[in-house]
Formats: structure tokens, C-alpha cells, sequence
């Protein structure tokens, strides 16, 4: 479990505590329920991360909601939208392995994170990774009740594939930006779990 599970949930059940001590069990039992949300939310399941080459993991459980392209250094690229609602895990994890070259957190409105707008105007955390497999961008986008983004590594960290890197909290959105060359493996719709799902394989390039 993610420590904050253990700040809300015990939070939550000392009020209820306190609140059928001094009220009577009514109204102990809202933040009672309330602290068992916290500590079930805040669940961290093990992954069996995939091995095979050139796979580029799901960095968030959810569901993906949009298949676009744009143009990142001159080349268009594939992205992948997920969204997170309440229900699912929000731990996030590393796309691939590799070294940590550049982390911008950009503050921005808190809109619905299903729009596509959200991806430019929302408050969001955009990491790249650069690894074997070329430069992965992934961004950890606020939402709607999403108000804190964690991200707890820093530039130059080296990162396994679907290692925790960080989380955020309540619904929310995550994009994730492949190289031009990448082979997508998941369409609209399709739930993906963060570390495990394959979202896209990138072939190697010739002569390396």
C-alpha cells in the first residue's frame, strides 16, 4: 500500500472513533467507511512486469481513451491516453528502462481529464525517458478531483521497466508519447494495468 492510504485511512478512522465516543455509532460510521475508501484506494498490487524486447509498459492502470499523433522533435509520434478513474490502482510506473533526462511540472487548470484539452491545459508532470528502446515521454496529468501529482524520482535516475516512479491521487489522466517507429498494441477502450499491459513494441533499428 502507498503510505498516504495509512495518513487518510487512520485519519478517517480516528475520527470516526472520536465521533462514536462522543455521538454514538450514526455518525462514526461515515468516516468510518470513509477510511476504508482511503485505505483500498490506496492499494499497490505487484505486476508481472513483461521481458520481451522493445515493449514499452503501460505507466497507469485505466482505460484508454484516445490513439493520436503529433509531432515531437520533428517526427510524428504515437500517444496513448489513459484514463484513470476512482476505481483503479494509481500507483504509476517507468513505460521502459532507461536514464531519466528531463522532468517539467507544469501548473494548469484542473478540467475534466477525459477531454482531449486536458492534455495542454491541465496541471501535469511530463517525464522522458530515454532507453534502449529510443525516448518515451510520459505525462502525469491532474484532473477533475486529481489536485496532487507525485513524482518521486529526479533527472539522471536510472529506472527498471514498470519500477514505481510515483502517483496521483484520485481521478486523473496519464499520456504516454512513443517514438515514430513504435508498433501500437492496444486500441480504444481496452483497460490496461500500469507496469504489466503492453502498450506499444519498438523495434530495434537496424545495425545496432
Amino acid at each position: 500500500m502507498v503510505p498516504d492510504g495509512y495518513y487518510y485511512g487512520l485519519a478517517s478512522v480516528a475520527v470516526a472513533l472520536l465521533l462514536g465516543w462522543l455521538t454514538g455509532p450514526a455518525l462514526a460510521a461515515i468516516p468510518l467507511l470513509l477510511g476504508l475508501f482511503f485505505l483500498w484506494f490506496f492499494r499497490d498490487p505487484e505486476r508481472q512486469i513483461p521481458a520481451d524486447a522493445g515493449a514499452v509498459v503501460s505507466p497507469a492502470d485505466g482505460k484508454v481513451t484516445e490513439l493520436t499523433t503529433l509531432v515531437l522533435n520533428g517526427e510524428s509520434c504515437p500517444r496513448v491516453s489513459i484514463f484513470l478513474n476512482v476505481f483503479d490502482v494509481h500507483v504509476n510506473r517507468s513505460p521502459i528502462a532507461g536514464v531519466i533526462t528531463d522532468v517539467i511540472y507544469k501548473r494548469g487548470k484542473f478540467g475534466n481529464a477525459m477531454g482531449a484539452i486536458s492534455a495542454e491545459e491541465n496541471e501535469q508532470n511530463v517525464v522522458t525517458v530515454r532507453g534502449a528502446e529510443g525516448t518515451v515521454v510520459f505525462k502525469q496529468i491532474a484532473g477533475l478531483l486529481a489536485r496532487r501529482i507525485v513524482f518521486s524520482r529526479k533527472v539522471g535516475d536510472n529506472v527498471a521497466r514498470g519500477e514505481r516512479v510515483g502517483l496521483i491521487k484520485f481521478g486523473s489522466r496519464v499520456d504516454v508519447i512513443f517514438p515514430a517507429r513504435a508498433q501500437l498494441k492496444v486500441k480504444v477502450g481496452d483497460h490496461v494495468s500500469g507496469g504489466s499491459s503492453v502498450l506499444a513494441i519498438v523495434p530495434a533499428v537496424q545495425g545496432t
